[in-house]
């Protein structure tokens, strides 16, 4: 089969030839439909803390069908998308209790499909995945918004976090699709006024499609201000969506006496924040790690149900061969929202 390989810093994917994947005991191996390229997989490839090593195939936001099952229930025929835990199931002999809590994402043994080269992810023909990480497609959502499921499920999970309720006025730093899907679900948990910071103009005119009530340009003048005129108000809620240093020290500084501020955007460096302030005005500061399998539970029911439709995040689609390339470009700033690879040739069905 095809698969992006990753081959060290500096060096674009590589386009190779790898054997097919084997089901096993609980395993499924899925024809990738579509994966998503996520900034995770760019921080991957970047040199620090969360390089990944050499010969990894990456992807973890990809649907597929079933060509393979090694799984009681499971068809092969059926169209899935997992998510890309591979946690353990005996934290607790270890003295954890992540796994059994629910809480795979941050299970100590986890190694996420896409980040190691002995879990090859979506940017493939195909990959493996347990079976109790995969969940079936509903009949009403096409392949491409299967390959979403993942981005929405942590803007789900961010927002549930935060807590977002009725009447909230809420700030989403970043109008990346995280962002987007942060905005959109603060709408739906009642919030009334949902604003997005973000620089590239078509990402600030997509936010409006996703629940943004306003936008700011954050060249063009003072974030705080802006957010003020918009709402008459500071946030109650502030999402940092981006994941760049500084951030967290300006969301401290825009939001209200006992706001709360999420940290959403994984920051790939060390980051400095001055306590004091942050304590000054009694500010909560929650970070949030992925999702859990509910979350994704709970985007497949909304999808089914139209109450969000994620198809226009997608800002271009592209086969393997011409993923090096896309992939390099995203590297630097860009009005790209999501990039999509179609590892295959074989036509796909989309949902109506």
């Amino acid at each position: 089969m095809k698969a992006a390989v990753f081959r060290g810093v500096d060096r674009p994917l590589s386009i190779e030839d790898l054997p097919l994947p084997q089901a096993g005991p609980g395993e499924l191996v899925l024809r990738v439909f579509h994966c998503g390229v996520c900034g995770s997989d760019l921080h991957a490839t970047h040199p620090g803390l969360f390089t990944v090593r050499s010969g990894t195939v990456l992807g973890h936001e990809f649907a597929g069908e079933i060509v393979e099952s090694g799984a009681p229930g499971w068809k092969p025929g059926e169209r899935v998308t997992a998510l890309p835990n591979n946690a353990c199931s005996s934290c607790v002999a270890d003295g954890h209790r992540e796994c059994r809590d629910g809480l795979g994402m941050i299970c100590p043994h986890n190694r996420l499909t896409g980040f190691s080269p002995a879990r090859p992810g979506g940017l493939a023909e195909y990959v493996k995945v347990p079976m109790g990480q995969a969940l079936r497609l509903p009949d009403a959502v096409g392949e491409r918004e299967g390959a979403l499921i993942e981005p929405l499920a942590v803007g789900l999970h961010a927002v549930q976090a935060g807590r977002v309720g009725l009447a909230d006025r809420v700030l989403v730093i970043g109008g990346g699709p995280i962002g987007l899907a942060v905005s959109a679900f603060s709408r739906q948990a009642g919030a009334t006024h949902v604003v997005v910071s973000e620089f590239a103009p078509g990402r600030r005119e997509m936010a409006a499609r996703f629940g943004a009530t306003a936008t700011i340009d954050p060249a063009a003048g003072e974030v705080g201000e802006a957010f003020g005129r918009a709402t008459g108000g500071a946030p109650d809620i502030i999402f940092e969506c981006v994941g760049a240093t500084g951030l967290i020290q300006q969301c401290v500084d825009l939001s209200k006496p006992r706001g709360r501020v999420v940290v959403v955007g994984v920051c790939p460096t060390e980051d400095r924040v001055l306590p004091q302030r942050a304590m000054a005005k009694e500010i909560s500061l929650q970070f949030v790690m992925g999702y859990g399998k509910p979350d994704w539970r709970r985007v497949l029911e909304l999808l089914d149900a139209g109450s969000v439709d994620p198809k226009a995040m997608v800002t271009n689609t592209v086969s393997l061969s011409e993923l090096p390339a896309a992939f390099e470009a995203l590297r630097r700033p860009t009005t790209q929202i999501k990039l999509l690879v179609q590892p295959g040739s074989i036509p796909i069905r989309s949902a109506s």
